[in-house]
């Protein structure tokens, strides 16, 4: 260690860090199945998501996650839980304390003897929701999920592919919560989005654009990088199945918010026709992303994105973009701050009082009290917004 300098050991630090999704961390009773590395060597997961199309379903699992967080602040509080024979466990007052003792040591500190688990502390476990942790299965493609795919119909199941612990820059990799949040809103509002032509901004693995193109005509689903793309053009291809019965099309497309025209270089492979940039500026009504407010610069360079688009296109369009507060601590503050959040909120506010005299955006929040199609957390630091964008010339 002697020989490694300072600056070295910072930059091994930094290439070290690493974000993990709280939809990939707490996903209970799941495994991770590795089906392969991607272009830059990161593995590759297939995820199964159960839609809860009826309100039986959701009315169980409303039930069940009831029942477990109601289990887990019993254990916390020292309640007494049931048995699997319907008895109750003390589980605070009467511990079996035989083998456990308070020492002090030479200057009079505490040492505390770790107690013996005993079969009551057991039993109890079994009762605790587990966190549960990735694991890399030792099974091809064809075999995967087998027990999944008996107990789930192809109506009810969205497959995705995607990484975990990304680095910040390929966090579009992973599935994020307000994802969930926006395909939860297209699903309760199925109606409205029916037949309409779409584009995400942002799309990453490409989770909302499979959601909508179960109902919308036609889909744009853009990002940046042909490795993420890629993964996206997999999923759609996973789930054709669910767009299949409303004949619902899903185009992945390259769109880099930092650059000011579409790429439609024929050799790249998710470029744009002049066809299909026609089609987006004649027919689009709706526009979204999802979970893509991270970054000062990026969050600009979407705006400027939206503010060039809904200006060339023909009819006015209603925006809709989610996000998670995510709540840090700065040392510039010295304080918990939600600096992404911040500066999210202060960009809207501008777009809203813009006075070019060529564009008017209106902007809402949405309540998010509507119906949950997919298992979540749904937290109350995720937020929808809605932008409706006219044209003033």
């Amino acid at each position: 260690m002697g020989d490694v300098t300072e600056k070295e050991m910072d930059n091994l630090t930094f290439k070290s860090d690493t974000v993990l999704s709280d939809v990939h961390l707490h996903c209970p009773n799941k495994s991770r199945l590795m089906v392969r590395l991607n272009a830059v060597g990161q593995p590759v997961f297939l995820s199964y998501f159960k839609l809860l199309w009826n309100t039986d379903d959701q009315a169980s699992e409303k039930n069940a996650r009831e029942t477990t967080a109601e289990r887990e602040h019993q254990y916390r509080s020292g309640d007494e839980l049931p048995n699997k024979d319907g008895s109750n466990l003390k589980y605070k007052k009467e511990w079996n304390t035989e083998g456990t003792e308070a020492l002090l040591d030479e200057d009079g500190d505490l040492e505390v003897v770790r107690r013996p688990q005993s079969a009551s502390d057991s039993e109890a476990e079994d009762l605790m929701r587990d966190r549960v942790y990735p694991v890399i299965l030792m099974r091809g493609k064809e075999d995967a999920f087998e027990d999944e795919e008996q107990e789930c119909t192809c109506s009810n199941v969205i497959k995705i592919e995607h990484t975990m612990a990304t680095p910040l820059e390929d966090v579009g990799k992973q599935v994020w919560r307000a994802a969930f949040l926006l395909a939860d809103y297209i699903l309760f509002k199925r109606d409205m989005f029916r037949s309409c032509t779409v584009l995400e901004l942002g799309g990453g693995t490409g989770i909302a654009s499979i959601i909508m193109g179960t109902v919308a005509n036609r889909v744009y689903c853009t990002d940046v990088g042909e490795d993420l793309l890629a993964m996206c053009e997999q999923n759609v291809a996973l789930n054709k199945h669910l767009m299949e019965p409303g004949g619902g099309e899903i185009k992945v497309k390259e769109l880099d918010w930092l650059k000011d025209e579409f790429c439609t270089d024929p050799e790249a492979l998710y470029s744009w026709s002049e066809e299909e940039i026609a089609d987006l500026h004649d027919y689009c009504t709706v526009i979204m992303a999802a979970d893509v407010f991270y970054d000062d610069d990026l969050t600009d360079a979407l705006f400027r994105t939206l503010y060039r688009i809904t200006h060339n296109l023909k009819h006015s369009c209603t925006v809709f973009l989610a996000i998670e507060k995510r709540l840090n601590f700065t040392l510039r503050q010295m304080d918990v701050t939600c600096e992404a959040y911040s500066h999210f909120r202060s960009t809207l506010n501008d777009l809203e009082n813009l006075h070019d005299g060529k564009m008017k955006y209106s902007v809402e929040p949405i309540k998010p009290d509507f119906c949950q199609f997919l298992i979540y957390e749904r937290i109350e630091q995720l937020e929808l917004w809605k932008i409706i964008a006219d044209q003033l010339t």
